[in-house]
């Protein structure tokens, strides 16, 4: 062996996952983890900006795009199972800038969606008056601390834990519409008045504005399914399980979405649900009594919904870190494992910087709207990504077939654009700080770490592999 493969065998020894952690149920529970705190709060802010008409449109769109672009990376990580995920896709399809530009959009979005989810743990907790807490910044530094610890124990502990709390969560969304059904009242959903906008009617009481306002709050509903990927390098077996686990999330959170979001504001009403920081136990409190145990048992369940997404992200920035490191993108030492082959500095960096942004901003929706931003450039690229791969390697091997090829693919693309221009319509100064920031993080590429890529990472050599037998054609 040369010094030069010595050097590098041993590079990635220092950057070991464990292997074979999680099976198709586990993936199924991370994807539905990831999202289900969507269930219970920040998805109500929509009705606030299209009213309920402008959100079932966001929702039934967000959702086909979701659908497509799930069915897309269903694809992908069958294909190239790493933990790099989307930014390993991109790169191989994009080239390095992609790749890396892809990355960092997924990273910034997992990277604040906790420090928004832990506004929303703060205000549930608030809600049950618990510990006589009225400023929630210890709050969100305990919540990081604990669920930063558990991940650096070992993934299989972590997936089994984060899988009980999410059947929790999902349970207490089953009492939910079975408390809230005999209570809908379709006129409810309607309640806003009119304002004078263009298209505004009681549907549409914001108007088509509105309803393109709308779009960044539907997305919430399903914000990071797309991270199931990142667990490839610890699947048992990713090509079967990761078409299984993923499709299996986005049905179940299909379902789940359309029920909060007819029965919520059918049962209390648009109005009183758009600016609720805790819908579902309000919703049932509405048609109740303030005294209901039906509602004290989802308010403490949804707290375990939004603890399950809190804990599933972490998970998910600290792959697409760990990933970006170990390949030289982002500093290497960000990339090293323990014993217990957790990246502990990846799961430990990005947390500091959620923890600083949840206790100083406190404001969920911005934060929402940040996430959303990374979320939807990220979109784009990863629809294109497929797109890309099916027209120039159509004899990849692949372990799954994306249903409607590039056409599913391409109508994903679409919607992720429209979605981007969006989040400007909904907080322009938002989003242009995160545009700064993704911008910011590509000159960093393109000036210092490009020169610095290590080319035995996998997600690399899928590329180097790619790149070699083209030249051979």
């Amino acid at each position: 062996m040369t010094d030069h493969a010595r050097h590098q065998s041993d590079y990635l020894r220092k950057r070991q996952l464990n292997r074979g952690a999680a099976g198709w149920i586990l993936l199924a529970g991370l994807g539905v983890a990831y999202v289900v705190s969507g269930d219970f709060s920040g998805w109500n802010l929509g009705l606030a900006q299209g009213g309920w008409g402008g959100l079932l449109i966001a929702f039934v769109l967000m959702g086909l795009m979701y659908t497509c672009m799930v069915l897309g990376l269903a694809e992908l990580s069958s294909t190239l199972p790493t933990a790099g995920a989307g930014y390993g896709f991109a790169r191989r399809a994009l080239g390095p800038l992609g790749g890396f530009a892809t990355g960092m959009a997924i990273l910034i979005e997992y990277a604040v969606a906790p420090a928004a989810i832990a506004t929303f743990i703060g205000g549930y907790i608030e809600s049950l008056d618990l510990f006589g807490i009225t400023n929630s910044w210890p709050l969100y530094l305990v919540f990081y601390l604990v669920f930063i610890g558990i991940h650096c124990v070992g993934v299989g502990e972590a997936l089994k834990v984060m899988f009980v709390i999410t059947a929790i969560a999902v349970a207490a969304l089953v009492a939910f519409v079975c408390g809230m059904l005999p209570h809908f009242d379709p006129s409810n959903l309607v309640d806003f008045d009119p304002v004078s906008a263009a298209g505004a009617t009681s549907f549409l009481p914001f108007g088509f504005a509105g309803a393109l306002a709308a779009l960044v709050y539907g997305i919430w509903f399903f914000l990071a399914v797309e991270g199931v990927p990142l667990a490839a390098e610890e699947t048992a077996n990713p090509q079967r399980d990761m078409p299984r686990g993923i499709v299996t999330a986005i049905l179940i959170l299909l379902c789940s979405g359309l029920a909060v979001l007819v029965l919520a504001p059918g049962g209390a009403g648009a109005v009183a649900m758009s600016t609720s920081e805790s819908p579902l136990p309000d919703a049932l409190r509405a048609v109740y009594g303030r005294d209901s145990w039906l509602a004290q048992a989802v308010n403490y369940a949804g707290l375990a919904g939004l603890v399950a997404s809190f804990f599933s992200i972490i998970f998910a920035y600290s792959r697409q870190l760990f990933a970006l490191s170990r390949a030289g993108y982002l500093p290497r030492w960000l990339s090293l494992t323990t014993r217990r082959n957790t990246p502990a500095l990846a799961l430990v960096v990005p947390g500091t910087i959620g923890f600083i942004l949840a206790a100083t901003v406190r404001d969920g929706g911005l934060l929402i709207n940040i996430a959303v931003f990374g979320a939807t450039v990220s979109y784009v690229l990863l629809n294109l990504s497929h797109v890309i791969l099916r027209v120039r390697e159509p004899g990849l091997k692949r372990g799954y077939y994306t249903p409607g090829g590039i056409v599913t693919t391409s109508i994903s693309l679409v919607l992720a654009v429209v979605a981007v221009i969006a989040t400007f319509v909904v907080d322009v100064a938002a989003a242009s700080y995160t545009l700064g920031v993704f911008v910011l993080s590509l000159a960093y590429f393109w000036f210092y770490s490009r020169h610095r890529v290590v080319t035995s990472a996998p997600e690399e050599e899928f590329a180097s592999i790619a790149e070699a037998e083209s030249r051979l054609k």
